[in-house]
């Protein structure tokens, strides 16, 4: 089964984002569970981890199609040992407010290294971190998000997330969410079904379907291979809908949450009808 939905707010309290996604008949949604553009956060409250259990069962969207956002000011793989110290901390917390609502999945981006040091470092800093997190907090998988590319950022590469997840110790509670937009933007062609049956079979060969945890589904405004971050409302961008009838249509991306980060929130639930529409089977 597909579990389709979007990155709702939690505007008044985490304990809302159920609710809205209820709203645009979504079966899966992604959340942050604090400001992403502070450090700092207030703890969840007894009351609001309640309230936010009990919308969940009531909108009988499981805790395992609910994929949490870390902090965009999160970089596991700081070259500045304080700067690295500060992004660790900020992640178990991140890793713990996940546990304190019973959900299983944190996606983050994997981090940069900002040209103070190779790629190979860094990566070994971001896995380093990742252990580190899956040390101190029980029940949460990280879930690696491939980005674009822009600037020093890793992660844009297929190679990028197999090589942290080599370094993740504890196999079984690591993982990927592949976003479409940062995919096409690092030069993985998604714009007809030949090309999708040829970029996942290279994600097969070097990450591996059962490392797919989540996916997040956004058409480009940005070009191909332009290693540019900019998303677009689904057959509005470069991408197009091939892209997302073939997702729709592949049993390898059932039971995952499928997240919209689509720019026009006021059709959401429009696009979310029209990707379960190409569920069935072209004739």
């Amino acid at each position: 089964m597909k579990y389709v939905g979007a990155h709702v707010s939690a505007a008044g309290g985490v304990e809302n984002a159920p609710l809205n996604a209820a709203q645009i008949g979504a079966r899966a949604f992604g959340v942050f569970t604090k400001n992403q553009r502070q450090w700092q956060a207030k703890p969840l409250t007894e009351a609001g981890i309640e309230a936010f259990k009990r919308n969940l069962a009531e909108t009988g969207i499981a805790p395992e199609a609910v994929l949490v956002h870390d902090s965009y000011l999160i970089n596991l793989g700081h070259p500045d040992p304080e700067a690295l110290a500060k992004s660790r901390a900020a992640f178990v917390d991140e890793m713990a407010r996940c546990a304190q609502l019973g959900l299983p999945l944190l996606n983050f981006h994997p981090g940069s290294h900002l040209r103070k040091i190779d790629e190979q470092r860094c990566l070994a800093l971001i896995a380093d971190s990742i252990n580190q997190a899956l040390a101190q907090v029980e029940g949460v998988t990280a879930v690696i998000e491939n980005t674009a590319g822009q600037g020093s950022n890793l992660g844009w590469r297929f190679e990028h997330l197999a090589e942290i997840i080599h370094r993740v110790e504890d196999k079984s509670r690591i993982g990927v969410c592949i976003d479409t937009c940062h995919a096409f933007a690092a030069g993985y062609d998604l714009r007809t079904r030949a090309a999708c049956e040829q970029t996942w079979a290279e994600f097969d060969r070097v990450v591996g379907f059962d490392y797919l945890r989540g996916m997040h589904i956004n058409d480009a405004k940005s070009d191909f291979g332009s290693r540019v971050d900019r998303h677009h409302s689904l057959g509005a961008g470069n991408i197009g809908w091939d892209a997302f009838a073939y997702i729709m249509q592949d049993p390898r991306f059932d039971g995952i949450p499928l997240i919209l980060e689509t720019v026009d929130a006021s059709i959401w639930a429009d696009e979310i009808n029209a990707l379960y529409a190409l569920a069935a089977p072209l004739p």
